[in-house]
């Protein structure tokens, strides 16, 4: 195995196969002729054949979603967002909406961050959110409330953006200081 920051030569039974990664994969990676276990994701252009590699399924899900879902991104560009953000912070800046941490990354724009926020809220979702907040502080008991009331509206078939506002609106009305049941209650009057 060579390596370099932004690729790996990984030989496999004789043959050698150029990997490209993320920083992020790169600051995991074993030291030079051990055994390494990578996770990959085969392009296939017209010209060539592109492995691209990742140390953990996280990494290698947030870079199917960006190549997948997002226009206007390629792999070259998903594997420079992996690089200059966790998945975690990452999918935090999505659900919170925050353009400005995502355009801070090497060719995103603030357009591009934007039409990345539109299209992949709902993709990540709340949940997502929560487990990225919780990385960098814990949330309080409100915010738990209100994250386990929303995560109930979608389990019961509602949009996560439909649920957020219901909730919103349910707290508005006062329900706030009440018990989690409660603000589902109150929220599902207000979906109905």
């Amino acid at each position: 195995m060579e390596a370099l920051p932004m690729q790996v030569v990984v030989a496999v039974h004789g043959v050698g196969y150029q990997v490209s990664i993320p920083l992020s994969s790169y600051d995991k990676l074993p030291a030079v002729g051990a055994q390494i276990k990578i996770l990959t994701h085969l392009q296939v252009r017209e010209d060539a054949h592109v492995l691209f590699g990742f140390m953990s399924n996280a990494e290698r899900d947030l870079f199917r979603l960006l190549v997948n879902n997002v226009s206007g991104i390629g792999p070259k560009t998903a594997l420079d967002v992996l690089s200059g953000i966790s998945v975690s912070s990452f999918k935090a800046a999505v659900v919170a909406g925050d353009a400005g941490l995502l355009s801070k990354t090497k060719g995103i724009g603030k357009k591009t961050a934007e039409r990345i926020i539109v299209e992949l809220k709902d993709k990540v979702g709340i949940a997502a959110a929560w487990e990225a907040a919780s990385e960098s502080h814990a949330p309080t008991a409100q915010e738990r409330q209100v994250n386990d009331a929303v995560l109930a509206l979608i389990s019961l078939g509602y949009k996560q953006v439909d649920a957020h506002k219901a909730i919103q609106q349910a707290q508005k009305q006062g329900v706030a200081a009440g018990t989690t049941e409660e603000l589902v209650r109150q929220a599902l009057k207000i979906l109905v």
